[in-house]
Protein backbone atom coordinates (compact mmCIF):
# COMPACT_ATOMS: atom_id res chain seq x y z
CA UNK A 1 0.00 0.00 0.00
CA UNK A 2 1.00 3.42 -0.45
CA UNK A 3 2.87 5.81 2.28
CA UNK A 4 0.28 8.39 3.15
CA UNK A 5 -1.31 10.76 5.63
CA UNK A 6 -4.60 10.15 6.85
CA UNK A 7 -6.40 11.91 4.15
CA UNK A 8 -4.97 9.34 1.75
CA UNK A 9 -2.17 12.32 0.70
CA UNK A 10 0.87 10.03 -0.35
CA UNK A 11 4.07 11.12 1.92
CA UNK A 12 6.72 9.17 -0.49
CA UNK A 13 7.02 9.20 -4.11
CA UNK A 14 7.25 5.48 -5.22
CA UNK A 15 8.68 6.67 -8.52
CA UNK A 16 8.37 3.09 -10.85
CA UNK A 17 5.30 2.10 -9.17
CA UNK A 18 1.55 2.61 -10.55
CA UNK A 19 -0.03 0.87 -8.08
CA UNK A 20 -1.87 3.46 -6.35
CA UNK A 21 -4.01 6.32 -7.38
CA UNK A 22 -1.55 8.55 -6.65
CA UNK A 23 1.53 7.52 -8.70
CA UNK A 24 -0.83 7.22 -11.58
CA UNK A 25 -2.12 10.23 -11.19
CA UNK A 26 1.67 11.57 -11.12
CA UNK A 27 2.58 9.53 -14.17
CA UNK A 28 -0.95 10.51 -16.07
CA UNK A 29 -0.35 13.95 -15.01
CA UNK A 30 3.34 14.47 -16.74
CA UNK A 31 2.57 12.87 -19.70
CA UNK A 32 -0.58 14.42 -20.35
CA UNK A 33 1.25 17.93 -19.70
CA UNK A 34 4.33 16.55 -22.02
CA UNK A 35 1.83 15.84 -25.23
CA UNK A 36 0.13 19.14 -24.23
CA UNK A 37 3.34 20.76 -24.31
CA UNK A 38 4.57 19.18 -27.69
CA UNK A 39 1.47 19.64 -29.67
CA UNK A 40 1.03 23.53 -28.17
CA UNK A 41 4.38 24.17 -29.63
CA UNK A 42 5.26 21.98 -32.51
CA UNK A 43 4.69 24.48 -35.08
CA UNK A 44 7.25 26.89 -33.49
CA UNK A 45 10.20 25.11 -34.68
CA UNK A 46 8.98 24.75 -38.14
CA UNK A 47 7.77 28.64 -38.46
CA UNK A 48 11.18 29.41 -41.10
CA UNK A 49 9.25 26.92 -43.31
CA UNK A 50 6.01 27.64 -42.59
CA UNK A 51 6.09 31.30 -42.94
CA UNK A 52 7.86 30.62 -46.29
CA UNK A 53 4.70 28.35 -47.14
CA UNK A 54 2.29 30.68 -46.16
CA UNK A 55 4.12 33.85 -47.25
CA UNK A 56 4.13 35.38 -44.08
CA UNK A 57 5.45 38.43 -43.29
CA UNK A 58 7.81 39.58 -39.94
CA UNK A 59 5.04 41.55 -38.06
CA UNK A 60 2.73 38.17 -38.75
CA UNK A 61 4.76 35.90 -37.58
CA UNK A 62 5.04 37.78 -34.29
CA UNK A 63 1.10 37.65 -34.38
CA UNK A 64 1.13 34.14 -34.54
CA UNK A 65 3.74 33.80 -31.82
CA UNK A 66 1.50 36.05 -29.48
CA UNK A 67 -1.50 33.97 -30.64
CA UNK A 68 -0.01 30.58 -29.41
CA UNK A 69 -0.12 31.90 -25.85
CA UNK A 70 -2.91 34.52 -25.53
CA UNK A 71 -6.29 31.92 -25.51
CA UNK A 72 -4.07 30.21 -22.57
CA UNK A 73 -4.48 33.67 -20.32
CA UNK A 74 -8.93 33.07 -19.92
CA UNK A 75 -8.27 29.09 -20.69
CA UNK A 76 -5.55 28.92 -17.71
CA UNK A 77 -8.56 31.56 -15.56
CA UNK A 78 -11.67 28.99 -16.25
CA UNK A 79 -9.62 25.64 -15.87
CA UNK A 80 -8.77 26.08 -12.51
CA UNK A 81 -12.33 26.52 -11.09
CA UNK A 82 -13.21 23.41 -13.15
CA UNK A 83 -10.72 21.52 -11.14
CA UNK A 84 -12.43 22.58 -8.13
CA UNK A 85 -15.98 22.50 -9.24
CA UNK A 86 -15.55 19.12 -12.05
CA UNK A 87 -12.22 17.32 -10.59
CA UNK A 88 -9.13 17.39 -12.91
CA UNK A 89 -10.05 13.90 -14.01
CA UNK A 90 -13.09 14.87 -16.23
CA UNK A 91 -11.31 18.17 -16.79
CA UNK A 92 -7.86 17.14 -18.10
CA UNK A 93 -9.91 14.33 -20.21
CA UNK A 94 -12.23 17.09 -22.20
CA UNK A 95 -9.38 19.35 -22.36
CA UNK A 96 -7.47 16.92 -24.36
CA UNK A 97 -10.13 15.54 -26.13
CA UNK A 98 -11.23 19.07 -27.69
CA UNK A 99 -7.89 20.46 -27.48
CA UNK A 100 -6.69 17.49 -30.56
CA UNK A 101 -8.97 19.26 -33.01
CA UNK A 102 -7.22 22.26 -33.72
CA UNK A 103 -3.96 20.72 -33.81
CA UNK A 104 -5.86 19.15 -36.61
CA UNK A 105 -7.02 21.74 -37.93
CA UNK A 106 -3.97 23.92 -38.03
CA UNK A 107 -2.73 21.47 -41.22
CA UNK A 108 -4.98 22.59 -43.20
CA UNK A 109 -4.26 26.28 -42.71
CA UNK A 110 -4.01 28.19 -46.50
CA UNK A 111 -3.27 31.49 -45.38
CA UNK A 112 -2.18 34.07 -42.45
CA UNK A 113 -5.67 34.20 -41.32
CA UNK A 114 -6.71 30.51 -40.67
CA UNK A 115 -3.44 29.93 -39.44
CA UNK A 116 -3.92 32.36 -36.79
CA UNK A 117 -7.00 31.13 -35.58
CA UNK A 118 -5.97 27.70 -35.49
CA UNK A 119 -2.96 28.86 -33.60
CA UNK A 120 -5.28 30.84 -31.14
CA UNK A 121 -7.33 27.75 -30.39
CA UNK A 122 -4.07 25.73 -30.17
CA UNK A 123 -3.32 27.89 -27.43
CA UNK A 124 -6.07 27.01 -25.40
CA UNK A 125 -4.23 23.47 -24.07
CA UNK A 126 -1.63 25.23 -22.49
CA UNK A 127 -4.20 25.21 -19.36
CA UNK A 128 -3.24 21.31 -18.93
CA UNK A 129 -0.67 22.97 -17.14
CA UNK A 130 -3.11 24.03 -14.20
CA UNK A 131 -4.82 20.85 -14.15
CA UNK A 132 -1.46 18.83 -13.95
CA UNK A 133 -0.57 21.09 -10.92
CA UNK A 134 -3.86 20.80 -9.34
CA UNK A 135 -3.99 17.00 -9.36
CA UNK A 136 -0.41 16.79 -7.94
CA UNK A 137 -1.24 19.31 -5.14
CA UNK A 138 -4.01 17.47 -3.99
CA UNK A 139 -2.61 13.77 -3.98
CA UNK A 140 0.79 14.27 -2.24
CA UNK A 141 1.64 15.47 1.15
CA UNK A 142 3.62 18.91 2.21
CA UNK A 143 6.51 16.84 2.54
CA UNK A 144 6.68 16.03 -0.77
CA UNK A 145 4.26 17.93 -2.95
CA UNK A 146 6.82 20.66 -4.12
CA UNK A 147 9.13 17.53 -5.46
CA UNK A 148 5.51 16.55 -7.03
CA UNK A 149 4.81 19.29 -8.48
CA UNK A 150 8.09 20.27 -10.17
CA UNK A 151 8.79 16.69 -11.50
CA UNK A 152 5.75 16.24 -12.77
CA UNK A 153 5.43 20.05 -14.63
CA UNK A 154 9.31 19.28 -15.43
CA UNK A 155 8.48 16.12 -17.26
CA UNK A 156 6.08 17.79 -18.89
CA UNK A 157 7.40 20.93 -19.55
CA UNK A 158 10.54 18.88 -21.58
CA UNK A 159 8.17 18.39 -23.71
CA UNK A 160 8.89 21.81 -25.33
CA UNK A 161 11.92 20.65 -25.40
CA UNK A 162 11.29 17.47 -27.35
CA UNK A 163 8.99 18.90 -30.23
CA UNK A 164 11.70 21.28 -31.03
CA UNK A 165 13.99 18.60 -32.18
CA UNK A 166 11.60 16.26 -32.82
CA UNK A 167 9.33 17.56 -35.69
CA UNK A 168 12.29 18.98 -37.83
CA UNK A 169 13.20 15.62 -37.88
CA UNK A 170 9.35 14.47 -38.27
CA UNK A 171 9.55 17.27 -41.09
CA UNK A 172 12.16 15.84 -42.81
CA UNK A 173 11.64 12.40 -42.64
CA UNK A 174 8.34 12.75 -44.68
CA UNK A 175 9.64 15.27 -46.66
CA UNK A 176 12.43 12.20 -47.86
CA UNK A 177 9.57 10.22 -48.94
CA UNK A 178 8.65 12.47 -52.07
CA UNK A 179 6.22 15.06 -50.27
CA UNK A 180 6.71 18.91 -50.58
CA UNK A 181 7.65 20.83 -48.18
CA UNK A 182 3.98 22.35 -48.17
CA UNK A 183 2.38 18.81 -47.41
CA UNK A 184 5.26 17.84 -44.90
CA UNK A 185 4.61 20.28 -42.32
CA UNK A 186 0.76 19.87 -42.72
CA UNK A 187 1.29 16.04 -42.37
CA UNK A 188 3.80 16.30 -39.56
CA UNK A 189 0.83 17.59 -36.98
CA UNK A 190 -1.48 14.73 -37.14
CA UNK A 191 1.16 12.85 -34.96
CA UNK A 192 0.67 15.42 -31.75
CA UNK A 193 -2.99 15.37 -32.46
CA UNK A 194 -3.20 11.48 -32.40
CA UNK A 195 -0.96 11.15 -29.01
CA UNK A 196 -3.71 14.22 -27.94
CA UNK A 197 -6.76 11.88 -28.30
CA UNK A 198 -4.78 8.61 -26.80
CA UNK A 199 -3.71 10.42 -23.66
CA UNK A 200 -7.27 11.41 -23.23
CA UNK A 201 -8.37 8.01 -23.35
CA UNK A 202 -5.62 6.58 -20.85
CA UNK A 203 -6.62 9.51 -18.31
CA UNK A 204 -10.19 9.10 -18.02
CA UNK A 205 -9.59 5.13 -17.64
CA UNK A 206 -6.59 5.25 -14.62
CA UNK A 207 -6.85 8.46 -13.09
CA UNK A 208 -9.51 9.55 -10.16
CA UNK A 209 -9.29 13.11 -8.76
CA UNK A 210 -8.69 12.83 -5.18
CA UNK A 211 -6.81 9.22 -3.02
CA UNK A 212 -10.49 9.57 -1.62
CA UNK A 213 -12.29 9.02 -4.97
CA UNK A 214 -13.65 11.98 -7.33
CA UNK A 215 -14.56 15.09 -6.83
CA UNK A 216 -18.46 14.80 -7.67
CA UNK A 217 -19.09 12.06 -6.44
CA UNK A 218 -17.66 12.52 -2.93
CA UNK A 219 -19.76 15.59 -2.57
CA UNK A 220 -22.60 13.72 -3.08
CA UNK A 221 -21.66 11.59 -0.11
CA UNK A 222 -21.13 14.63 1.92
CA UNK A 223 -17.20 14.46 2.11
CA UNK A 224 -15.38 17.59 2.13
CA UNK A 225 -12.31 17.75 -0.22
CA UNK A 226 -9.20 20.10 -0.35
CA UNK A 227 -10.66 22.32 -3.25
CA UNK A 228 -13.24 23.68 -1.06
CA UNK A 229 -16.10 25.69 -2.47
CA UNK A 230 -18.37 24.18 -4.58
CA UNK A 231 -18.75 27.70 -7.11
CA UNK A 232 -15.91 27.54 -9.56
CA UNK A 233 -15.84 31.30 -9.44
CA UNK A 234 -16.25 31.63 -5.69
CA UNK A 235 -12.96 30.45 -5.55
CA UNK A 236 -10.90 32.69 -8.00
CA UNK A 237 -12.47 36.01 -6.15
CA UNK A 238 -10.97 34.77 -2.95
CA UNK A 239 -7.84 33.84 -4.60
CA UNK A 240 -7.66 37.22 -6.63
CA UNK A 241 -8.26 38.75 -2.71
CA UNK A 242 -4.54 37.16 -1.83
CA UNK A 243 -1.80 39.84 -2.88
CA UNK A 244 0.54 36.89 -3.01
CA UNK A 245 -0.88 35.04 -5.79
CA UNK A 246 -0.41 38.31 -7.78
CA UNK A 247 3.34 38.37 -6.73
CA UNK A 248 3.52 34.72 -7.79
CA UNK A 249 1.65 35.36 -10.91
CA UNK A 250 4.41 38.37 -12.16
CA UNK A 251 7.06 36.11 -11.15
CA UNK A 252 5.87 33.32 -13.08
CA UNK A 253 4.91 35.37 -16.09
CA UNK A 254 9.23 36.43 -15.61
CA UNK A 255 10.15 32.87 -15.83
CA UNK A 256 7.61 30.72 -17.30
CA UNK A 257 6.37 33.44 -19.88
CA UNK A 258 9.77 33.78 -20.54
CA UNK A 259 10.33 29.49 -21.34
CA UNK A 260 7.34 30.02 -23.47
CA UNK A 261 8.62 33.03 -25.90
CA UNK A 262 12.08 30.96 -25.98
CA UNK A 263 10.05 28.07 -27.08
CA UNK A 264 8.19 30.34 -29.70
CA UNK A 265 10.76 32.55 -31.38
CA UNK A 266 14.08 31.46 -30.78
CA UNK A 267 14.80 28.91 -33.58
CA UNK A 268 14.33 31.75 -35.30
CA UNK A 269 16.79 33.73 -33.45
CA UNK A 270 19.11 31.65 -34.25
CA UNK A 271 18.38 31.09 -37.37
CA UNK A 272 18.58 34.46 -38.77
CA UNK A 273 21.37 36.03 -35.78
CA UNK A 274 23.44 32.99 -36.20
CA UNK A 275 22.85 31.72 -40.01
CA UNK A 276 21.96 28.30 -38.07
CA UNK A 277 20.01 25.97 -40.08
CA UNK A 278 16.17 24.91 -39.32
CA UNK A 279 17.72 21.69 -37.72
CA UNK A 280 20.33 22.85 -35.78
CA UNK A 281 18.26 25.50 -34.10
CA UNK A 282 15.89 23.15 -33.02
CA UNK A 283 18.84 21.42 -31.48
CA UNK A 284 19.81 24.20 -29.76
CA UNK A 285 16.44 25.40 -28.30
CA UNK A 286 15.29 21.33 -28.07
CA UNK A 287 18.10 21.52 -25.27
CA UNK A 288 17.05 24.41 -23.71
CA UNK A 289 13.35 22.28 -23.49
CA UNK A 290 14.87 19.20 -22.11
CA UNK A 291 16.52 20.86 -19.12
CA UNK A 292 13.07 20.81 -17.64
CA UNK A 293 13.54 17.42 -17.08
CA UNK A 294 15.55 17.71 -14.24
CA UNK A 295 15.78 20.90 -13.38
CA UNK A 296 11.93 22.09 -12.39
CA UNK A 297 12.18 19.18 -10.49
CA UNK A 298 15.52 20.05 -8.72
CA UNK A 299 14.33 23.26 -7.97
CA UNK A 300 10.74 21.46 -6.54
CA UNK A 301 12.90 19.20 -4.45
CA UNK A 302 15.34 21.95 -2.68
CA UNK A 303 12.20 23.19 -1.81
CA UNK A 304 10.76 20.54 -0.30
CA UNK A 305 14.23 20.14 1.33
CA UNK A 306 14.64 23.63 2.66
CA UNK A 307 10.99 23.70 4.03
CA UNK A 308 12.20 21.14 6.74
CA UNK A 309 14.01 23.67 8.46
CA UNK A 310 13.42 27.09 7.12
CA UNK A 311 9.69 26.93 6.52
CA UNK A 312 7.33 28.88 3.75
CA UNK A 313 10.24 31.62 4.06
CA UNK A 314 12.64 29.12 2.98
CA UNK A 315 10.76 28.21 -0.26
CA UNK A 316 10.03 32.06 -1.07
CA UNK A 317 13.66 32.82 -0.23
CA UNK A 318 14.70 29.87 -3.25
CA UNK A 319 12.72 31.57 -5.44
CA UNK A 320 14.21 35.02 -4.99
CA UNK A 321 17.96 33.20 -5.82
CA UNK A 322 16.49 31.26 -8.64
CA UNK A 323 14.99 34.18 -10.80
CA UNK A 324 17.58 36.24 -9.90
CA UNK A 325 20.12 34.36 -11.22
CA UNK A 326 17.77 33.61 -14.19
CA UNK A 327 17.71 37.60 -14.91
CA UNK A 328 21.35 37.62 -14.62
CA UNK A 329 22.29 35.01 -17.02
CA UNK A 330 19.32 36.26 -19.69
CA UNK A 331 20.84 39.47 -19.67
CA UNK A 332 24.40 38.09 -20.61
CA UNK A 333 22.74 35.92 -23.36
CA UNK A 334 20.63 39.00 -24.56
CA UNK A 335 24.18 40.51 -25.35
CA UNK A 336 25.87 37.48 -26.95
CA UNK A 337 27.27 38.16 -30.53
CA UNK A 338 29.16 34.49 -30.33
CA UNK A 339 27.12 31.41 -31.35
CA UNK A 340 28.60 29.41 -28.87
CA UNK A 341 28.41 32.03 -25.99
CA UNK A 342 24.22 32.55 -27.03
CA UNK A 343 24.07 28.68 -26.34
CA UNK A 344 25.76 28.53 -23.41
CA UNK A 345 24.25 31.34 -21.75
CA UNK A 346 20.88 30.17 -22.96
CA UNK A 347 21.73 26.33 -21.24
CA UNK A 348 22.52 28.38 -18.03
CA UNK A 349 19.33 30.96 -17.72
CA UNK A 350 17.23 27.68 -18.94
CA UNK A 351 18.49 25.72 -15.94
CA UNK A 352 17.54 28.92 -13.67
CA UNK A 353 14.21 29.76 -15.47
CA UNK A 354 13.32 25.78 -14.84
CA UNK A 355 14.05 25.64 -11.18
CA UNK A 356 12.29 29.00 -10.65
CA UNK A 357 9.07 27.82 -12.15
CA UNK A 358 9.60 24.33 -9.99
CA UNK A 359 10.07 26.39 -6.69
CA UNK A 360 7.84 28.44 -7.61
CA UNK A 361 4.99 25.68 -8.09
CA UNK A 362 6.44 23.79 -4.65
CA UNK A 363 4.98 26.92 -2.56
CA UNK A 364 1.84 27.52 -4.35
CA UNK A 365 -0.42 24.71 -2.45
CA UNK A 366 0.27 26.73 0.52
CA UNK A 367 -1.02 29.96 -0.43
CA UNK A 368 -4.48 29.14 0.42
CA UNK A 369 -5.50 25.28 0.28
CA UNK A 370 -9.79 25.90 0.28
CA UNK A 371 -9.36 27.94 -3.21
CA UNK A 372 -6.42 25.84 -4.95
CA UNK A 373 -8.04 26.08 -8.26
CA UNK A 374 -7.96 29.33 -7.99
CA UNK A 375 -4.81 30.45 -6.81
CA UNK A 376 -3.08 27.93 -9.65
CA UNK A 377 -5.54 29.30 -12.49
CA UNK A 378 -4.52 33.02 -11.56
CA UNK A 379 -0.63 32.03 -11.14
CA UNK A 380 -0.65 29.70 -14.10
CA UNK A 381 -2.25 32.86 -16.43
CA UNK A 382 0.50 34.76 -15.34
CA UNK A 383 2.93 32.87 -16.91
CA UNK A 384 1.09 33.58 -20.25
CA UNK A 385 0.66 36.98 -20.02
CA UNK A 386 4.21 37.46 -19.53
CA UNK A 387 4.73 35.38 -22.66
CA UNK A 388 2.13 37.13 -24.42
CA UNK A 389 3.71 40.33 -22.91
CA UNK A 390 7.33 39.53 -24.60
CA UNK A 391 5.83 38.71 -27.74
CA UNK A 392 4.23 42.02 -27.94
CA UNK A 393 7.47 43.53 -26.85
CA UNK A 394 9.04 42.13 -29.90
CA UNK A 395 6.36 43.41 -32.45
CA UNK A 396 7.11 46.83 -31.02
CA UNK A 397 10.62 46.79 -30.42
CA UNK A 398 11.14 44.85 -33.93
CA UNK A 399 14.36 43.08 -32.08
CA UNK A 400 14.28 39.68 -30.54
CA UNK A 401 17.56 40.37 -29.06
CA UNK A 402 16.52 43.69 -27.32
CA UNK A 403 13.70 41.81 -26.24
CA UNK A 404 15.63 39.16 -24.27
CA UNK A 405 17.37 41.86 -22.39
CA UNK A 406 14.08 43.40 -21.17
CA UNK A 407 12.67 40.02 -20.16
CA UNK A 408 16.18 39.91 -18.22
CA UNK A 409 15.66 43.25 -16.48
CA UNK A 410 11.91 42.22 -16.12
CA UNK A 411 13.25 38.79 -14.19
CA UNK A 412 15.53 40.44 -11.85
CA UNK A 413 12.63 43.09 -10.68
CA UNK A 414 10.30 40.57 -10.32
CA UNK A 415 12.59 38.01 -8.37
CA UNK A 416 13.54 41.38 -5.75
CA UNK A 417 8.68 41.09 -6.01
CA UNK A 418 9.55 37.59 -4.35
CA UNK A 419 11.84 38.73 -1.57
CA UNK A 420 8.55 40.78 -0.15
CA UNK A 421 5.75 37.70 0.09
CA UNK A 422 5.48 37.21 4.07
CA UNK A 423 3.33 34.52 5.86
CA UNK A 424 1.21 35.56 9.27
CA UNK A 425 2.85 33.60 12.02
CA UNK A 426 -0.33 31.33 12.27
CA UNK A 427 -0.05 30.34 8.59
CA UNK A 428 3.55 29.38 8.95
CA UNK A 429 2.38 27.06 12.07
CA UNK A 430 -0.05 25.75 10.38
CA UNK A 431 1.51 24.57 7.70
CA UNK A 432 4.34 23.52 9.76
CA UNK A 433 2.32 21.71 11.25
CA UNK A 434 1.24 20.06 8.26
CA UNK A 435 4.44 18.99 7.15
CA UNK A 436 6.14 17.78 10.25
CA UNK A 437 2.64 14.96 10.61
CA UNK A 438 3.47 14.01 6.66
CA UNK A 439 7.25 13.69 7.47
CA UNK A 440 5.79 11.78 11.05
CA UNK A 441 3.77 9.50 9.18
CA UNK A 442 6.20 9.05 6.29
CA UNK A 443 8.72 7.57 8.72
CA UNK A 444 6.24 5.27 11.40
CA UNK A 445 5.41 3.77 8.14
CA UNK A 446 8.74 3.34 5.97
CA UNK A 447 11.10 4.15 8.88
CA UNK A 448 12.43 6.52 6.76
CA UNK A 449 14.75 9.02 8.68
CA UNK A 450 15.03 11.20 6.16
CA UNK A 451 12.13 14.35 5.67
CA UNK A 452 12.14 14.75 1.80
CA UNK A 453 13.34 11.58 -0.42
CA UNK A 454 12.70 10.29 -3.78
CA UNK A 455 12.28 6.11 -3.95
CA UNK A 456 12.33 4.10 -6.79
Amino acid sequence: MAVGTPTGKATRIDLFSLKTPQMRAFHLTWIAFFVCFFAWFATAPLMPTIAKDLSLTKDQVYNITIAGVFATILARMVIGPMCDRYGPRITYTILLALGSVPVFLVGFAQDYTSFMVARLFIGIIGASFVVTQYHTSVMFAPNVVGTANATVGGWGNAGGGVTQTVMPLLFAAIAAYGFSQSLSWRYAMIVPGVLMLIVSALYWKFTQDTPLGNIVELRRQGISVDSGKKGGWDVMKVAAKNYRVWLLAACYGASFGVELFVHSIAVTYFFTKFSMTQENAGYAVGAFGLLALFARALGGLLSDRIAFSKGLDGRTWLLFATMMAEGVFLIAFSQSDSTVLAILFLLTFGLFTHMACGSLYALVPFIDRKVLGGVAGIIGAGGNIGGVAAGFLARGTGNIQETFLILGIAAVVCACGAAVIRFSIVHKQNEQSLYDEAVAQRRASAGDAAGVTVTA
